[in-house]
Parts: structure tokens; C-alpha cells; sequence
């Protein structure tokens, strides 16, 4: 078969995809492979514009976004899948061809779950947060440095930023023998850095806040209880709208903050939550979820409060607010699908 009589064939493409090159496998409508090609980077999008509209898989990993949306120009039908759907269907040795021959398969199952590509706004907040997320740990490392550096001369300062910011001018500036020149000077060097970290975090979490306030769907997930910019564009830039689930314990699935399940006949056996997923809004919902509990926001206290009364009866602590980021993870979910803000119910309809 000609190359391009090979091509008017392809119904279904999985394109194994790497940093400067690409390996396609083709298959018709019955599922025999037509085409196995290598393509550079560059070469990529000129050989699929002269190819009919055809069904194309790819895994969900760094570029697909981009490499997805210029497809998708094209008029093809392009499908992210995660990596983990996609080893099942691997036969044999791996290589680059079989890797693509995977994605061709799966891309084809009707039961498959796919990643929704992103948009280049998504993008831009997406790296935000990660650049907010890096910042963050890396202040944490710094404090934690002083931390040990002052335990290791016998001095303890209570947990959290604030005592340790407080702390810092008495014990850097006091004559106590407890320290020695060259640490005093180690510890404000390291104090600066963490001043510079507060400032670039500021900066980062500013813009972040800016987007978010500009925003109709953060602006409805901030109705949320415990939801603030920061969550609200962290959801936005992961899901878009929501579209990729079909309902809100998907949502909840797909951030890890259900129970991981090992049944088998008639046994159920629920463990620890499986942690699967973005673990970046896994943490943000779980703090949201302390938040709530602590503070008491209105909207908790008039629709939430008798659920949290209710479970915190039977569930220990830290269970307790597992249950309640799911349940503001289902929330949030459901405010981006349905398009409205949070309602909460009056406590005669939440009972």
C-alpha cells in the first residue's frame, strides 16, 4: 500500500510522543495497522494536515496540550489519555512503535477516561501555581533549616511562621553564648532568603488573585465555603469547567480523597483514601476543609454545619476532614458544571 493511499485509510492514530521526535501507528476500521511512521517535531503537524479527519490518541504528559490544540485546528478528533490507561494494552517488549500501537488501542475503548486538553489561559495559571507551589517549599525548607540549626543549640521556638519570625530578631540579636558568630551570621543569611521567598510568594499569589478575580468561574467557586483565589484558579486551570466528569465523585475520585478499595467476591474492604490524582488540590481542599471546621464561615454554618455535626459523631478527627474535602471538592464540581454559585440549603433541608 502507497503512503498515501495509506493515509485515506487511517480511521484511528496513536502518536507516541517524545522530546524532538514522534512515532505514529495507523489503523483502518478493521484495526489493521496501515501506518508506522517516525516524524520530527517540526514535520509533525505538516504531515497530519494532509490526512483526512481521523481519531488520534496521545498520553497526557508535558506538550500534549500544545501539540492537542494544533491538532485539533486541523479538524482531527485528538484525545489525551493518562499514562497509566495506556501500559494495560502494551504487548510485548516495549518500544516507541508499541507504545503508539498502545495508544491506538486505547484511545478506541469506549469505557476510557481522557484528559480534557487545556486551554493556553488554563496553561498560564497552571504555571502559576506550580511556580507558587515551588516558592512555598522552598521557604518551608529554609524555615525548617533554622528550625534545626536553633534545636541543635538547645533552642526551641513554637511551630508555625509567625513564632519564628517573631523569635528570630530576639535570638539573632541577644548575646547568649548558645551562638556562635558564624551561625548568628549563617541564620540571617537565611532569614533573608526567606524574607525574598515572602516577597516573591506575594507577588505570585497577587497575580494569581488578580486572575481569579477576573474570572466568572472562580468567582462562583469562591461562593464555596473555605474556597478562596488561590483554590478557585487552581480548580479552574486543572478542569476547566468541569466537562471531563461526569459528576462530582468522579471529581472527588480523581483528586485521591476517596477510600482506596481491595474487594473481592462478596468482601468489601475500604482502606486509606487512595491518594491518586492531583495531589496539589488534594492538599488545597484538605486545608480548605480545616479551614471550614475552625472558622465556622456563614455558608458552612447555614448549609454544611448539620453534615459536619452528623459525621463528626462517628468519624474520628482527621477522618472528619477528609469527608468534608470530598464533599467541598463535590461542591466545587458541581458549582462549575451547573453554572450557578453555591446554594446552601437552610438546616430543615440539609437534615
Amino acid at each position: 500500500m502507497s503512503r498515501s493511499s495509506a493515509s485515506a485509510a487511517i480511521a484511528t492514530l496513536g502518536i507516541d510522543l517524545g522530546k524532538n521526535s514522534f512515532h505514529l501507528v495507523g489503523q483502518d476500521q478493521r484495526g489493521a495497522i496501515v501506518l508506522r511512521l517516525k516524524l520530527s517535531r517540526p514535520q509533525l503537524t505538516q504531515r497530519l494536515a494532509n490526512i483526512p479527519s481521523c481519531l488520534i490518541g496521545m498520553e497526557a504528559c508535558a506538550g500534549a496540550h500544545h501539540i492537542g490544540r494544533q491538532l485539533q485546528a486541523l479538524g482531527h478528533d485528538v484525545r489525551l489519555i493518562p499514562a497509566q490507561y495506556v501500559k494495560p494494552f502494551l504487548k510485548g517488549h516495549k518500544n516507541d512503535y508499541r507504545d503508539a500501537e498502545a495508544i491506538t488501542e486505547a484511545v478506541q475503548r469506549p469505557t476510557m477516561s481522557f484528559v480534557a486538553i487545556k486551554t493556553p489561559d488554563q496553561m498560564d495559571l497552571l504555571a502559576l501555581h506550580r511556580v507558587r507551589s515551588r516558592l512555598v517549599s522552598q521557604r518551608t525548607g529554609v524555615t525548617n533549616q533554622i528550625r534545626g540549626f536553633l534545636l541543635e543549640r538547645g533552642i526551641t521556638v513554637r511551630q508555625g511562621l509567625a513564632p519564628l519570625r517573631q523569635a528570630l530578631s530576639g535570638i539573632l540579636g541577644s548575646s547568649s553564648d548558645a551562638l556562635s558568630l558564624r551561625i548568628v551570621r549563617l541564620i540571617a543569611d537565611l532569614a533573608e532568603d526567606w524574607r525574598g521567598l515572602d516577597e516573591r510568594i506575594a507577588a505570585v499569589s497577587a497575580e494569581i488573585e488578580a486572575l481569579a478575580a477576573q474570572d466568572e468561574h472562580c468567582q462562583r467557586l469562591m461562593s464555596v465555603p473555605g474556597v478562596g483565589p488561590i483554590i478557585s484558579s487552581a480548580v479552574v486551570a486543572a478542569i476547566g469547567t468541569g466537562a471531563g466528569f461526569k459528576q462530582g465523585r468522579d471529581f472527588g475520585a480523581w483528586l485521591g480523597l476517596v477510600p482506596k478499595q481491595e474487594s473481592t467476591g462478596d468482601r468489601t474492604i475500604l482502606g486509606k483514601i487512595s491518594k491518586r490524582g492531583n495531589k496539589y488540590l488534594r492538599t488545597l481542599f484538605v486545608q480548605a476543609a480545616h479551614i471550614v471546621l475552625v472558622r465556622r464561615p456563614h455558608g458552612a454554618r447555614l448549609g454544611l454545619w448539620p453534615w459536619i455535626e452528623a459525621a463528626g459523631r462517628r468519624l474520628h478527627r482527621n477522618m472528619l476532614v477528609i469527608a468534608l474535602a470530598n464533599k467541598l471538592a463535590r461542591i466545587a464540581w458541581a458549582v462549575l458544571a451547573r453554572g450557578h454559585a453555591y446554594q446552601p440549603r437552610s438546616a430543615a433541608h440539609a437534615m
